[in-house]
């Protein structure tokens, strides 16, 4: 009896039909994200393809309802990128759940404001933070804790060169003064 190298033992498991079917979806798989796109994908997972219908499972009905009105353009993506063709795709929440590896920007909404001229990245430090500090005793101490973290917070930010506020470095980038100096020159 000949000894088979592992890779030709695999190599014919593959051509076999179930495995081809395995292998064309692992090919859907990895054009996925570059089809939808990054935000799409995180919302999104293909679970399988049955009688050339692609079924997806969506975090949300909302994200599902968009989807199915998108379908047609993503079934033409797809089919242009992968060597067999797809006949329509199904989107629902019915098998959907929440990846164990979670991404730090989980919505569509978390990507928009990371990107927004608006958003500020904080630093914070959580060695300085205490229990104590959690639960003010009063409503002014509690004010007064808020007021301090925002004008420390606010120190590094430049000042919009009309009413000389602390502004966002990518508002000032964008319209070069504050946004609410932006929106009163808009009116």
């Amino acid at each position: 009896m000949p000894f088979i190298s592992l890779t030709q033992v695999i190599g014919g498991l593959e051509n076999q039909d179930k495995w081809e079917k395995r292998r064309q979806f692992r090919q859907l798989v990895g054009c996925w994200t570059e089809v939808v796109g990054g935000v799409v994908a995180a919302q999104t997972r293909p679970l399988y393809v049955q009688r050339q219908v692609l079924h997806v499972a969506t975090a949300s009905s909302v994200w599902a309802q968009n989807l199915a009105f998108e379908r047609q353009r993503i079934l033409g993506k797809l089919n242009a990128k992968l060597p067999y063709q797809l006949t329509d795709i199904r989107f629902s929440t019915a098998q959907w759940q929440l990846p164990k590896k979670r991404s730090p920007i989980s919505s569509e909404s978390d990507i928009l404001w990371q990107e927004h001229p608006s958003h500020v990245k904080l630093r914070t430090n959580l060695s300085s933070f205490n229990a104590a500090e959690s639960a003010p005793a009063d409503p002014q101490t509690a004010f007064q804790s808020w007021a301090n973290t925002i004008r420390d917070r606010t120190r590094s930010l430049p000042t919009c060169p009309v009413c000389q506020c602390p502004a966002p470095p990518g508002e000032l980038q964008r319209w070069s003064v504050c946004a609410l100096c932006a929106a009163k020159q808009m009116k």
